[in-house]
């Protein structure tokens, strides 16, 4: 396609050098060893100067955290003092004005010269390096811009040395602008939605008698007919004395708050949130899980009285939830 007329102004810009960006912080241990936990590094180079020292003759930081020294920080743009204060991206505001606003990284392509130790101070300066045809994308029509970023060490003075190349960044963003939303068809009428329900608890062998016992308004604790231990939740043998013979002894349904959770996030429905769950202790010595209602998530408090309530749910499921007990 043809070229704009105000195309050519920007594309003199390509070549053009934009000054120095310094790093508020010389390379440091701290910044590096935060940073290796942030992004599972475990090297142990980074963590050892005696291993670093042994293998590189100094201590070492990540190369790839070569970005990481010279950025801004929380604050957009917040350089230190002596950094330059043209705008590196010139090329891609002017782009923008004419009417390409949207903005996507391409690629991002690190390269070493070497590694950086504790103590040095790194700078970098930009180059716009290309401004691609007009090309036209999936996302939309505009422009490739390729900027080369290169960093170097701050030479020492006290020992006349210069500063040194240590590595570059080519950075390519593609400068658009959106193609047009192809129009939706009109949604069809959509049914509503039946209210969700509430999960139904798994059933086996094991367990039916328990659920059994909420539909008759009993909370039922399993039972060793041998040695007469309680357990919670069921299974097929007693793990006190193995016995497989069992049946099952009605709970008064009362206990004490032994520990909760509040769920907050992610909301499931149907349920309301907070949820506040608890692990109830009953006066028989058992625990079990149960949903915690009548009380706020900020009232609750470990070893608080609590009493069983049967609630039933879609009209086929009944749960034993607790309350807590007036003082």
């Amino acid at each position: 396609m043809a070229e704009h007329e105000w195309m050519k102004e920007i594309r003199n810009l390509v070549g053009k050098e934009y000054g120095r960006v310094y790093g508020w912080d010389p390379v440091n241990a701290p910044m590096a060893r935060q940073w290796c936990e942030v992004m599972g590094i475990s090297n142990p180079v980074y963590a050892d100067a005696t291993l670093a020292t042994t293998i590189h003759g100094k201590t070492v930081v990540p190369p790839a955290m070569l970005q990481v020294w010279c950025m801004e920080g929380l604050h957009m743009n917040n350089y230190p003092p002596g950094s330059t204060t043209e705008n590196p991206y010139e090329a891609l505001k002017l782009i923008e004005a004419h009417g390409y606003p949207a903005v996507v990284a391409v690629n991002s392509e690190l390269e070493f010269d070497r590694y950086l130790t504790a103590g040095e101070k790194v700078y970098y300066t930009t180059r716009l390096d290309a401004i691609g045809e007009e090309k036209a994308t999936g996302l939309g029509t505009g422009y490739f811009v390729t900027l080369i970023m290169t960093f170097f060490a701050e030479g020492t003075k006290s020992r006349a040395e210069a500063d040194e190349k240590v590595g570059q960044l080519l950075f390519r963003v593609f400068k658009f602008r959106p193609a047009a939303a192809v129009a939706a068809p009109a949604p069809a009428e959509v049914p509503q939605k039946a209210k969700p329900k509430r999960p139904v608890p798994g059933v086996s062998d094991d367990t039916r008698f328990f659920w059994e016992g909420t539909r008759q308004g009993k909370l039922l604790i399993q039972r060793c007919t041998a040695c007469k231990t309680l357990r919670h939740p069921p299974g097929p043998v007693c793990p006190s004395c193995h016995s497989f013979e069992w049946d099952a002894q009605q709970a008064s349904g009362r206990g004490k708050l032994y520990s909760f959770v509040v769920m907050h996030y992610p909301e499931v429905a149907p349920f309301d949130h907070p949820n506040p769950i608890g692990l109830i202790e009953l006066e028989e010595g058992t625990r079990l899980v149960a949903q915690l209602v009548g009380v706020k998530s900020e009232e609750l408090e470990i070893g608080q009285s609590l009493q069983v309530e049967f609630h039933n749910f879609d009209d086929d499921m009944t749960l034993p939830l607790f309350r807590p007990v007036p003082r």
